[in-house]
């Protein structure tokens, strides 16, 4: 295993944990447990470690429940996928000070606006019109991070998972999920 040094950002090296067995996840030798809600140091602690020791089975969850959505709303997901990449287009081109400035060849030219009305009264009506599309859509990216962050407050830590998580901790920083949560200042210290 390579490893480059701290916050380089390194795409080459990046790697993603091993996948732990669906008994270790969910089944047999699995225990669960509800956090402490007064201690929020230990409740963070367990499932900042959790994401770090389960990131490839919650990528695989989260993947799973996506198509499964996609799956039972086929066209509805397509809809609302497609509104919502045009909405993020349209915003990003019409308000970056590069196109603003691009308009036209005089910098004092101002849009037309009745050509602006028109299309915010067409992007309305399609974003109204699909508007369980776009939820849709929306739950399909939501419901895997509420089932991330319930799973990792609720999964209580073996020894094996402890001493398997310290040796860890120094090749995790060159996982996705440890790129993230260094990235966020949340990264735990091996010792």
């Amino acid at each position: 295993m390579t490893t480059t040094a701290q916050g380089s950002g390194s795409l080459d090296n990046l790697h993603l944990a091993p996948l732990r067995s669906l008994s270790d996840f969910l089944l047999e030798s699995a225990r669960f447990q509800l956090p402490n809600f007064q201690d929020w140091e230990k409740w963070g602690k367990r499932v900042v470690n959790n994401l770090l020791y389960y990131q490839t089975n919650y990528f695989l969850m989260s993947a799973a429940v996506f198509l499964l959505v996609g799956l039972l709303h086929p066209m509805k997901v397509l809809l609302g996928l497609t509104i919502i990449v045009a909405l993020v287009y349209v915003f990003v081109r019409f308000f970056a000070q590069d196109a603003r400035r691009s308009v036209g060849a005089d910098p004092n030219q101002q849009p037309n606006k009745w050509a602006v009305l028109g299309g915010t009264i067409v992007g309305s009506y399609l974003v109204l019109y699909l508007f369980d599309s776009v939820l849709i859509v929306a739950f399909a990216i939501l419901l895997p991070f509420s089932l991330t962050f319930v799973h990792a407050s609720l999964r209580l830590r073996n020894i094996k998972n402890k001493i398997t998580n310290a040796v860890e901790i120094v090749g995790v920083k060159q996982s996705p999920m440890g790129q993230f949560l260094e990235a966020m200042g949340l990264m735990p210290t091996a010792f």
